[in-house]
């Protein structure tokens, strides 16, 4: 079968540390082009815009789109339009309203379109969930903390507008947490620590429930330095689960039970074949919703200015 010819729009850390190994390692695709305003891959035809992109290389079978969220719909809408398959890093916009037009004009254009969740890819997330599917839960908490100045140096475009801030790493956690729960989440509270200099937060306290019951509170922070926290715990009738090390690592009342390595984004890649030979979508918004939703129900904090 001929290889999906592959376009990527966005050269940065995220498409050199993950991106190109994953297509590398993955025999159903062929990276063809590339378009970005300043980084460029060895051997690739490189181009400033995905317009020009498009126009060099009408061959291309797929785009996947790497540059910043508030970036995102217009390219998505040129790639879509010339009847490219689209993946869309995390998040996969910058509005609600963005996505959902992009879904329709996908499903109009008989193309797939895919929201790539990464953080549900990691490995024992899904035995998380069929821990949980088998067990009634009584609470859950979300414990979701890191160092902004490792993970984001310089990076101005995610404390603006649209770049959402702490939930740029929190909507991980989210991506995960609507994934496993049994139930499904809305959010009853929130509180948002915006730093007086920045326009996008830097911490947040949230609180969801659901209609069976169950209640989880989840603590997101971009000033922990030292080690990080990317837990999710829940108590449930059949013991204590911990989902940790950012869904790597399963413990059952305190003992490992489950560990793989990293392999998120050749999975990835692996469903974005999977949806593309099967000629449909995987566009779920659930954690773009949530973080909507914090937004809109947040209460607003104003704490010390942040710097680099």
């Amino acid at each position: 079968m001929q290889k999906i010819r592959l376009g990527i729009v966005g050269v940065g850390k995220i498409v050199r540390d993950q991106h190109l190994p994953s297509i590398a390692g993955n025999g159903d695709f062929e990276l063809v082009a590339t378009a970005s305003r300043h980084g460029t891959v060895d051997g690739i035809p490189a181009y400033q815009t995905i317009e020009a992109m498009l126009e060099a290389h009408p061959e291309l079978d797929a785009v996947s789109l790497c540059m910043p969220p508030q970036f995102r719909y217009l390219a998505a809408h040129a790639a879509l339009e010339a009847g490219k398959h689209v993946f869309l890093e995390k998040p996969p916009g910058a509005t609600i309203s963005e996505v959902e037009d992009l879904k329709r004009m996908a499903a109009a254009k008989g193309v797939s379109l895919f929201a790539s969740w990464h953080s549900r890819y990691a490995a024992a997330v899904e035995q998380a969930k069929q821990f949980l599917k088998a067990s009634p839960v009584r609470s859950m908490k979300v414990t979701w903390k890191e160092d902004v100045r490792h993970w984001h140096p310089g990076q101005a475009w995610i404390w603006e507008p649209g770049g959402q801030g702490v939930f740029d790493p929190g909507i991980n956690a989210l991506s995960i947490l609507t994934h496993i729960t049994p139930a499904p989440l809305h959010l009853t509270s929130a509180e948002l620590e915006f730093p007086e200099n920045r326009a996008a937060p830097i911490a947040a306290t949230l609180a969801f429930g659901s209609a069976n019951g169950l209640e989880v509170a989840a603590e997101f922070d971009w000033r922990q330095t030292g080690k990080q926290s990317w837990d999710i715990e829940a108590d449930t009738e059949a013991g204590h689960m911990r989902l940790a090390d950012g869904g790597a690592k399963l413990f059952i009342d305190g003992t490992l039970t489950f560990e793989a390595p990293d392999r998120e984004y050749p999975a990835l890649y692996a469903r974005f074949a999977e949806i593309i030979k099967a000629g449909v979508s995987d566009a779920d918004i659930a954690p773009l919703i949530q973080v909507a939703d914090a937004f809109m129900l947040g209460r607003r904090k104003i704490v010390d200015a942040f710097h680099d």
